[in-house]
């Protein structure tokens, strides 16, 4: 794969994210490509993993792109990974106060869902951008599920993608709040629970006692991803 020189949006142990203009594309487009020789030899093979989920979750939700909700797949290798250009500001620099985007976000979800991709990352707010126009759309993908059946895991991923997205309404608009949204807040599933008693604390350990990260991380002042 060619390497334009690129403007840099982040660099962790998993390699540098970067945001490069593709001159040789008719038109050309801007993009964002994951440098995943850039990772520390250690992690280079989850790197990659991640890299080919985020990959295979976004040609499913091809149709999605076209509108700008999602980005694009635009291919990659072994050593680096390409995906459209997302205008927009992040939700915690936005910090929108309009109901109405909490519910188009949640009908992007669903979207998602009737393709069978859950996000699995929403917990984290630079993940949800506000577009120019205020319309929602969902980036970072590496964690994302592809499922052939609505089976019961797939129900729960479901459920938390949705929990998490009222978690930032409940942010932002908390007296837009229903009831029926209020009861899903309170009722997370028990994977959630369980990892929150576990895993968490073991997590936030390692990702920001170890490697310095924040939840944010990556997302800084910019005005767009």
């Amino acid at each position: 794969m060619t390497k334009p020189p690129g403007q840099l949006l982040k660099a962790d142990l998993f390699g540098r994210v970067e945001r490069v203009h593709l001159s040789d594309q008719m038109p050309p487009i801007e993009a964002v490509r994951r440098d995943l020789a850039a990772a520390r030899w250690w992690v280079r093979g989850l790197a990659r993993l991640l890299a080919r989920r985020e990959q295979r979750a976004l040609a499913v939700l091809d149709d999605l792109a076209a509108s700008g909700q999602v980005p694009r797949a635009l291919g990659g290798d072994r050593r680096a990974t390409l995906r459209s250009w997302m205008d927009g500001q992040a939700l915690q620099i936005a910090r929108p106060r309009d109901p109405a985007y909490f519910e188009d976000a949640r009908r992007l979800l669903r979207q998602l869902h009737r393709r069978g991709v859950t996000h699995n990352d929403l917990a984290k707010e630079p993940n949800l951008l506000v577009r120019l126009d205020g319309q929602p759309a969902l980036i970072d993908f590496q964690l994302a599920s592809v499922h052939r059946r609505r089976s019961a895991r797939f129900r729960m991923m479901a459920r938390e993608d949705l929990r998490h997205l009222l978690k930032h309404k409940r942010s932002y608009c908390p007296e837009q709040l229903t009831v029926r949204e209020r009861d899903i807040l309170a009722r997370p599933s028990w994977p959630a629970r369980l990892w929150r008693r576990t895993g968490k604390p073991v997590y936030l350990f390692v990702t920001r006692g170890l490697f310095g990260w924040a939840d944010r991380e990556g997302a800084g002042d910019r005005g767009a991803r």
